[in-house]
């Protein structure tokens, strides 16, 4: 592993942890030429199909957008850094298991939005506000609507 500090090609593994949930290993790294010391996330590389966005294009499926998209949605929301990390693994071993070569960029994203919704509601309506390109409010508050319960009726004097 190339040092970040001094460019050194070789650098010295000085702590590793595995993490159980996720399929992230944790690797400190100490340079012997500079002192340096660093942190690395080992990831399996693993095939993910290619993606086929709506215009036709065909994209290799990239992890950090999603984590990107998925992290602006959750901002300022009580959401961890792991959650999100763990929800994003989740997401691509689902997709891992469809086996396919390709999977058109609708289908990630739904299920995407599915997952979303089970881990946060709000961070669910952002993204789908990004991801549906809502053309008015109607469609906004249709949306809304679906994913709410619906209020108690009140006729007046009661609830009914």
């Amino acid at each position: 592993m190339k040092c970040p500090f001094c460019s050194t090609a070789d650098t010295k593994v000085i702590d590793s942890r595995f993490n159980p949930t996720s399929e992230i290993t944790r690797r400190r790294r100490e340079c012997p030429q500079c002192s340096g010391r660093f942190t690395t996330h080992e990831r399996i590389e693993e095939l993910m199909p290619v993606v086929i966005k709506k215009d036709g294009r065909r994209e290799v499926f990239n992890r950090e957008k999603i984590v990107s998209g998925v992290t602006k949605s959750c901002q300022k929301r009580e959401v961890t850094t792991d959650q999100i990390e763990n929800f994003v693994a989740r997401l691509e071993r689902m997709i891992r298991n469809m086996g396919l070569k390709e999977i058109p960029s609708r289908t990630v994203g739904e299920l995407l939005m599915n997952e979303l919704h089970k881990l946060d509601q709000v961070a669910y309506i952002r993204f789908a506000a990004v991801y549906r390109e809502f053309r008015d409010v109607n469609e906004f508050f249709n949306e809304l609507s679906e994913n709410q319960p619906q209020p108690p009726s009140y006729n007046g004097d009661t609830l009914l």
